[in-house]
């Protein structure tokens, strides 16, 4: 055998090894999919799905297998979408909306829709309208978030045959025409006046409420006050009813001599010069009082 001859042959012998290792190698490679945390995989088989890879290391059958989708799972955000709605009180409102989801089951979303975004865009603004022309413009303005949660809730239920979750919808504002907001405003300016004469007319209320207060409560205490002077005389009297029943008539004439005498010292202490004029019988209720008190008779 010539040289030539047996190098040949032991370079074809050395090669199939080498071939049989390099297959193995794109075997492998092909075989072994590392599926990253946020995402999952789509595998077919001669055109037809065959698997969903989910995150870490997953084994696929080479050459026969193939990736089709990477999908990820993350949530998204649609834009921010604007559409026009007329409300129950026949009012044109601009409303611009937000919707957040993302993809739980990806064999659904590839093989069931073709443009996710667009297709969840539409339905909410179908149901944005549907909605609003069920509410007055004040309900919508005040019942926002009643609106945000029918709008998540029938979203979730038009997307649930394409895998999707839709974890969060807004409302980002509601937008009127001029002529519409000019009219709210004089609307709004009409109440607060209305609130202010409310409450000005309620104040004056509460004045007179207050000042008939103040004046039942000054009489109250003018009754009580006469009252109790009242008690006083009565009891004085009683006093004075007494010592006359246990002294007899000497002790009351007694009483009322001192007092004109009291009443005639006074009279005569005042400041100034003045003409006073004395009763005729005064010097007799001086003596009359020393003989109460001498106990003689009159």
């Amino acid at each position: 055998m010539r040289e030539e001859d047996i190098i040949g042959l032991l370079g074809s012998a050395s090669i199939v090894p080498l071939l049989l290792g390099l297959f193995i190698i794109i075997c492998v490679f092909l075989a072994v999919r590392i599926v990253p945390q946020s995402q999952k995989f789509v595998v077919e088989r001669f055109g037809r799905l065959q698997s969903v890879l989910g995150p870490g290391i997953n084994f696929i059958v080479p050459f026969l297998d193939r990736v089709r989708h990477r999908v990820s799972i993350l949530e998204r955000q649609l834009p921010t979408a604007s559409q026009d709605a007329i409300t129950k009180d026949n009012v044109l409102v601009q409303v611009e909306t937000s919707v957040f989801y993302r993809i739980l089951e990806p064999e659904k979303t590839v093989y069931r829709i073709r443009d996710v975004d667009a297709a969840i865009a539409t339905t909410v603004a179908g149901i944005v309208r549907a909605g609003i022309g069920e509410m007055d413009l004040d309900e919508v303005q005040s019942n926002r978030q009643q609106l945000i949660e029918r709008i998540k809730m029938q979203v979730a239920d038009a997307v649930d045959d394409w895998g999707i979750e839709v974890t969060r919808a807004e409302i980002l504002d509601v937008n009127l025409d001029a002529a519409t907001r000019e009219a709210m405003l004089q609307q709004l300016n009409a109440e607060r006046a209305r609130r202010a004469q409310v409450t000005e007319a309620e104040g004056q209320r509460r004045a007179v409420e207050l000042a008939a207060d103040a004046e039942l409560y000054a009489a109250q205490k003018e009754a009580e006050a006469r009252r109790i002077t009242a008690d006083a005389e009565a009891y004085a009297t009683e006093v004075v009813a007494k010592a006359i029943k246990e002294n007899g008539i000497e002790a009351a004439q007694y009483q009322v001599a001192l007092k004109q005498v009291e009443a005639l010292t006074a009279v005569g202490a005042g400041e100034g010069k003045s003409t006073v004029i004395v009763p005729a019988n005064a010097l007799d209720a001086f003596g009359d009082a020393f003989k109460l008190l001498k106990g003689l008779p009159k």
